[in-house]
Formats: C-alpha cells, sequence, structure tokens
C-alpha cells in the first residue's frame, strides 16, 4: 500500500494540462493502485494523477465506500445544478460554495483500456467533475466568481508556501 503525499497549490503540475493515457502496463496498474490508496485515507473524495505529482489522465474517487478510478475521462450529459461548498486537497482547509452539475456522465476507460461509464448524481457528480477539471490544470477555485471568488484569492494568499 502507498500513500502517496498531495501537491499543493503553487505547484505548476497542477496548473498543467495532463497527457492522455496511452501505454496500459505495469506502471499505469502502480500508478493506479497508489491513487486508489492515496484516496482511501479518511476524508478524501478524489485524487487525480497531477495531485500526485504525475501529469497523466487518470482520478480515482471514494464516494460512499466505492473507491474507482478512470482513465482518460471525458464528461457528458449534464443536467440539473447544485451549489454546494467544495474544498480540495491541494488547497487544504479551504471550502467554498462551487456551481456544479446535479448529474453527470464520465466515460474512459480502466487500468486495462476496457471501456468505463459512471453515471453520478450530487456528490459523486461533483467529484467527478472536480477531478476531471484537475486533469485539465483547472482547479476548483477557478470555477468560483465575484465575491466568493475575491474572498478564496484572499484566503490563498495567506496559505504558507513551502
Amino acid at each position: 500500500m502507498t500513500v502517496r503525499p498531495i501537491r499543493i497549490f503553487g505547484d505548476p503540475v497542477l496548473r498543467t494540462e495532463a497527457d492522455p493515457v496511452t501505454s496500459f502496463d505495469a506502471e499505469l496498474r502502480a500508478l493506479v493502485d497508489d491513487l486508489e490508496d492515496t484516496v482511501r485515507e479518511p476524508g478524501r473524495a478524489g485524487v487525480a494523477a497531477p495531485q500526485i505529482g504525475v501529469s497523466l489522465r487518470a482520478f480515482s474517487y471514494n464516494v460512499d465506500g466505492v473507491v474507482g478510478h478512470l482513465i482518460n475521462p471525458e464528461l457528458s450529459d449534464f443536467e440539473g445544478e447544485q451549489d454546494d461548498d467544495e474544498g480540495c486537497l491541494s488547497i487544504p482547509g479551504l471550502y467554498f460554495p462551487t456551481r456544479r452539475a446535479l448529474s453527470v456522465t464520465a466515460r474512459g476507460v480502466d487500468r486495462n483500456g476496457e471501456p468505463l461509464t459512471l453515471h453520478g448524481t450530487g456528490f459523486l457528480a461533483r467529484a467527478l467533475q472536480h477531478e476531471t477539471d484537475h486533469l485539465a490544470g483547472t482547479l476548483y477555485i477557478d470555477t468560483l466568481t465575484g465575491d466568493v471568488r475575491r474572498q478564496a484569492l484572499r484566503e490563498i494568499r495567506r496559505i504558507p508556501r513551502p
């Protein structure tokens, strides 16, 4: 079991678009194992590969006791709207109301390259959108607007940098 350290806001890998996975080999399987081990830590709902320093389009999730992964995800079928507090392991301790679709479909592949489709509603939909954003180099604070965005940026400036 390998729990990898989470990269923190300011690390360039978090702002870089991740590369598509093209090789489904032992190295990828080890990455998926690490992602799933890392997301099993208490209080974690998702971990994207860039958050552990790997610029590949893969993430793990842990929602309602179900742990899984998705590689090369594409989102579709956005329906409804939810506006709840959201946080990020890469921006520890800060939570802000973030608008997301209430339901979404994520299509990609598993660690063996087999097609995988996830239909998420509520918290799972939020996690799928959040983790897919990471793969584009986008953080949830980028989706905030108005006073909430200004408040988030003020708070982030206060985070000590390594």
